[in-house]
């Protein structure tokens, strides 16, 4: 989740919004109800309570993939509505993980039933999945570069990456805001600042503060071509801040754009 400092205090009694609108994830008519002006995790649909960043997800992998019920699909670090639970429902050949070091690599967490995933050294052999999914994780990882290497690497060709990531400086280069020392412990090179985390009530901690950037970034580490969307469509319940979707695919699927 990302906050908005200035609108952490704008809750009112009665909705900011209430628009009629038709939902990409429960693919119905249905009301998107915001109780107070940061949209980006307020604005809710009525019927699968997703936001809009969830909704501009499905609609950049159903533009891109329409075909994605028939395809393998790994989604790293899941939510727990909107755009996973339908992938979870309708994609035979979805698989998700989080990550959980107080396990092993690639074991499954035996009281949560998750898969436990290091997205910077995955145990997934290569070429595994056609669509690799990430809803803002890539604010918190500390080697984004390897992260993207490791996923490119479990793409079948063709494959890509879909992922949502808070573009918070916008056109400004992207800084650091944390990172690993020599002696693997992190360093704060801003204040810290935590997201919230399904699979630790601590917090996950933010590293990058993400400008447009990122799509030189990507495109150099990983040798996949990288697209950010953009998508403002009130009528489809998207409309906030940092609702950037990014693209990494391989050259082959690219070209077919």
């Amino acid at each position: 989740m990302v906050n908005d400092p200035a609108g952490a205090n704008l809750v009112t009694d009665a909705p900011v919004l209430d628009i009629a609108g038709f939902c990409p994830i429960c693919e119905a008519d249905t009301r998107f109800v915001a109780s107070n002006t940061w949209f980006r995790d307020t604005l809710e649909c009525a019927g699968c309570r997703s936001v809009p960043r969830e909704r501009a997800l499905m609609m950049v992998i159903d533009l891109l993939y329409p075909e994605w019920r028939s395809l393998a699909i790994h989604e790293s670090s899941p939510g727990d509505r909107g755009t996973t639970k339908k992938l979870e429902r309708e994609c035979a050949n979805y698989c998700s993980s989080q990550y959980d070091p107080s396990i092993p690599w690639g074991s499954i967490n035996p009281s949560l039933g998750h898969r436990s995933e290091n997205l910077e050294a995955q145990t997934f052999a290569d070429g595994s999945f056609d669509l690799v999914i990430t809803q803002d994780v890539f604010e918190h990882i500390f080697h984004p570069g390897q992260a993207m290497r490791e996923i490119a690497r479990t793409l079948k060709p063709g494959g890509a990456h879909i992922g949502t990531v808070p573009i918070v400086r916008k056109r400004l280069p992207s800084r650091r805001r944390a990172q690993i020392g020599a002696d693997g412990v992190v360093q704060h090179l801003l204040p810290a600042e935590y997201h919230n985390n399904p699979v630790d009530a601590g917090g996950s901690l933010v590293t990058i503060d993400w400008g447009y950037d990122i799509a030189g970034y990507m495109t150099r580490e990983s040798g996949l071509s990288t697209l950010l969307f953009s998508i403002d469509d009130l009528t489809r319940g998207v409309r906030a801040e940092y609702l950037e979707v990014m693209v990494n695919q391989n050259s082959s699927a690219a070209q077919d754009l």
